[in-house]
């Protein structure tokens, strides 16, 4: 798609947490659309656009859902925050990204987020489940804590709903309270390592990754050794933040398989 640049109704603003607020624009449906897992750019000022993942699947309706990170300490942040707050409109750019979900592969989707890299996720479950309920997925969300897991009610909703979608929370501090639920599986400690721990074979998914360029190449090295393609491997990151080789030789995760 082309990007195109449209104003947008300010219709909702949400605090989530104390450090995240979810905000809903409205529109015109044929402008508005894109594909799952790609971003948009919000106009701070002439000269000033910041990148936002879209956080909805498109659904012909006209609504965007963004998930923003308030950081009081960064000047853009602040300016933004007080913007969203005041303004009835906003003006974007979108779309952009080539890190969106393949509508011709039925191949298990393993997804992995990092803070509010969520939102990026969140349209690609969305867009998944909505072409085949039956898809696996499992869906890796980490953060420091449990409280910043700051929408943690919908991907246990999608493990309750679906068989074959699995949660995985990771949190660096243990939670005050054990996981529980269906499909949810609780880890402790970074991303990368939690992988490592958790998975054994990745070779037929299709993986997609959003976070900071640490953390998703951390993971990719992780993923390497347990049968990471690099043609079914997709992050914003290898777009702004490149490396070569992608995909590194390492040596082998892989768990011994005995009879």
């Amino acid at each position: 798609m082309t990007p195109r640049t449209l104003t947008c109704l300010v219709d909702e603003v949400e605090d989530l947490t104390p450090d995240v607020f979810r905000v809903q624009l409205e529109g015109r449906p044929e402008a508005v659309a894109h594909a799952p897992g790609q971003y948009l750019e919000l106009r701070l000022d002439d000269e000033t656009w910041v990148p936002f993942s879209i956080a909805n699947a498109h659904g012909g309706d006209g609504v965007i859902e963004l998930h923003i990170q308030h950081w009081p300490e960064r000047e853009n942040s602040a300016r933004l925050r007080d913007l969203v707050q005041v303004a009835n409109r906003l003006t974007l750019r979108l779309p952009g990204g080539d890190c969106v979900l393949d509508p011709d592969s039925t191949r298990p989707l393993l997804l992995v987020a990092a803070g509010t890299g969520f939102s990026q996720m969140k349209a690609i479950v969305e867009a998944a489940l909505a072409a085949d309920p039956e898809r696996e997925i499992d869906l890796w969300w980490a953060a420091r804590e449990r409280r910043q897991l700051y929408l943690e009610r919908l991907p246990r909703e999608w493990a309750e709903a679906h068989p074959k979608v699995r949660f995985h929370p990771v949190t660096e501090l243990s939670p005050e309270e054990p996981w529980a639920g269906e499909g949810v599986i609780g880890h402790r400690g970074r991303i990368d390592q939690a992988l490592a721990a958790g998975l054994e074979d990745v070779s037929g998914h299709d993986v997609y990754l959003s976070g900071s360029p640490g953390m998703v190449y951390a993971c990719v090295d992780v993923l390497a050794s347990l049968g990471l393609s690099a043609s079914r491997t997709f992050s914003d990151v290898f777009a702004y933040a490149p490396r070569d080789p992608l995909i590194p030789v390492t040596g082998s995760l892989r768990r011994e398989s005995h009879p």
